[in-house]
């Protein structure tokens, strides 16, 4: 029957979807082999309908694969048309500039039947820890040399696996067991949701969706639409310096509200370069939609529908419209640092609802080598600094916004990899001071336990240039990357790390929000107490002057 034509019924299948895209978020994580999916949380599943139109997204994903996937369904369309799909197949590729934004990421499409017709379409994606190549690192020259390119093919021909990509993919990866296990799990993830969606329709009694699609994208569009109805109108610029590979880049954006949504432009930021940091205009458009929708609609749920409202454009050639075939392995460099962008732009027409700027950008440790056992190892330890300071809250310590990617915990590393984590603990004093305060940066301490030299790849922002106050506030602290004996190393590129060296990374920390005076004596008492700033800080940044021992044991 069809989806009878009233609110309840359609709330109810909505709330369905959004249920069955979470369990099968949970049936990725739990079946995949990369610690980067198991540990952090770097994957995203979502449900479409035939049109190619994204219905509901899991919570648990990031917004670079969200929001690329939004798109990337409809190229798959474009390359296998509805009607030539049959049950049990499945669709796969790699693409940067059709996926996710670089080659560590596969997204698999399923499409789902239900007596005979195909009514809706499944797809996931995550990353995969080594593609072969040069992988996500700043190094590469071109796209080509960043790991195996899968153009869009299929993993599954009505049931049956294609055994040629699977062994192509296999004798491409350094970890070829990961490789083939992480591709099964996004297939079985996407088979959870066809399975679960065909008891939906035989429990409703449905033969269709296409009614409670379209509720969704015009209810998403509407309520959307009526939050920017209430914003100020105009135009607001924004530029954001970062410390980029061999010298600074320039990010510039416009951001323009009309009653027709909200539009992004681009035009007068820098060119590509000549390193694996430039963007795909996909990856660009994920993080630019994240930054308003985070502070505009944040409670609204994110699909096609809220989601076209709000349009982006960059001239082409530029960092963050790079065009195939340049390198792009480590996007997320330049690409995590669009919110911060965008948010400078929102901070002028909406003040006091805005944060500081934050390290954004991950600091992880990517390793590479081969034990003494003669195993290979690959593996990226995710690790974050701090966000800026929120209105009224101080900003989150050693925490991934815009990621969302939680951190990677040291047992599971040491597990994986021949190294040793001597600290990991939150630096005082790395918070930017103000009303409300930054979050804090870390300090990350670890070696090679088997004695080896080892080659780290950096990729990390926020050195040059860090994070900057915002209202009154002060700027956050920079990262820095050295070895323990003192010596500096560079924020990008391979480096060479001596045998018996001990690395230390600094991560940055989130900037404040408002005057560091105005902040309460109460809240500069629990840093003190919590060791989050340190006497010397909490004298000269805040002018604290209690003269008492509190009970932390701090003089004051």
């Amino acid at each position: 029957m069809n989806i009878p034509n009233n609110s309840v019924t359609f709330q109810v299948l909505w709330n369905r979807l959004l249920a069955i895209v979470e369990e099968q978020a949970q049936v990725l994580i739990r079946t995949a082999f990369s610690p980067m999916v198991r540990y952090c949380g770097d994957v995203s599943v979502a449900a479409f309908d035939v049109r190619g139109r994204m219905l509901a997204q899991a919570v648990t994903g990031t917004p670079g694969h969200v929001n690329t996937m939004a798109e990337a369904v409809g190229h798959f369309l474009d390359r296998f048309p509805l009607d030539e799909m049959r049950e049990g197949d499945a669709y796969i590729t790699n693409d940067p500039w059709l996926g996710t934004g670089h080659l560590n990421d596969f997204t698999v499409l399923t499409p789902a039947f239900h007596e005979g017709r195909c009514v809706a379409l499944f797809a996931c994606t995550s990353h995969i820890m080594d593609v072969g190549g040069l992988g996500a690192s700043t190094e590469a020259l071109d796209v080509l040399s960043e790991g195996i390119y899968v153009p869009h093919l299929k993993l599954l021909d009505g049931g049956v696996i294609n055994d040629t990509l699977m062994a192509m993919l296999e004798a491409n990866s350094r970890l070829p067991v990961d490789i083939v296990g992480d591709i099964f799990s996004l297939a079985a993830c996407n088979d959870a949701g066809v399975k679960r969606l065909g008891e939906t329709f035989r429990e409703f009694g449905l033969t269709g969706i296409d009614d409670v699609s379209q509720h969704i994208i015009e209810t998403s569009r509407a309520a959307v639409l009526k939050r920017v109805s209430e914003l100020p109108k105009g135009c607001w610029r924004n530029e954001l310096m970062l410390d980029g590979y061999d010298s600074p880049i320039r990010l510039y954006a416009s951001l323009t509200i009309s009653d027709a949504g909200i539009h992004i432009d681009f035009d007068g930021t820098d060119p590509v370069v000549a390193k694996g940091i430039n963007v795909p205009l996909t990856y660009t458009k994920a993080y630019a939609c994240f930054g308003v929708a985070c502070s505009v609609f944040g409670d609204i749920p994110n699909n096609s529908g809220s989601l076209s409202s709000l349009t982006v454009s960059a001239p082409e050639g530029s960092i963050v419209n790079a065009q195939k075939p340049a390198p792009v392995g480590a996007r997320h460099v330049v690409g995590q640092m669009i919110p911060d962008l965008i948010l400078g732009c929102l901070a002028q027409a909406l003040p006091d609802r805005i944060p500081a700027e934050g390290a954004s950008c991950m600091w992880n440790i990517s390793l590479r080598g081969t034990a003494r056992s003669g195993r290979n190892y690959t593996l990226a330890v995710m690790t974050s600094g701090g966000m800026g300071a929120r209105p009224g809250l101080d900003g989150l310590s050693a925490t991934a916004f815009p990621t969302g990617i939680f951190g990677m915990p040291v047992e599971i590393v040491e597990s994986q990899v021949p190294f040793l984590f001597w600290r990991k603990e939150l630096q005082p004093d790395s918070g930017g001071a103000g009303r409300t305060r930054g979050g804090l940066g870390q300090v990350i301490e670890f070696e090679n336990v088997e004695g080896s030299s080892f080659r780290l790849s950096a990729a990390y922002e926020r050195i040059h240039h860090p994070a900057r106050g915002r209202l009154g506030g002060a700027d956050g602290a920079p990262g820095h990357v050295e070895l323990a004996s003192g010596e500096k190393l560079q924020g990008k590129g391979l480096q060479t790390i001596p045998a018996g060296s001990r690395v230390v990374l600094h991560t940055p920390g989130g900037a404040g929000l408002g005057p560091a005076s105005e902040r309460s004596p109460e809240r500069i008492e629990t840093d003190l107490n919590e060791g989050r700033i340190s006497l010397k800080a909490a004298k000269e940044q805040y002018g604290f002057r209690k003269e008492r021992l509190n009970e932390g044991g701090f003089a004051t």
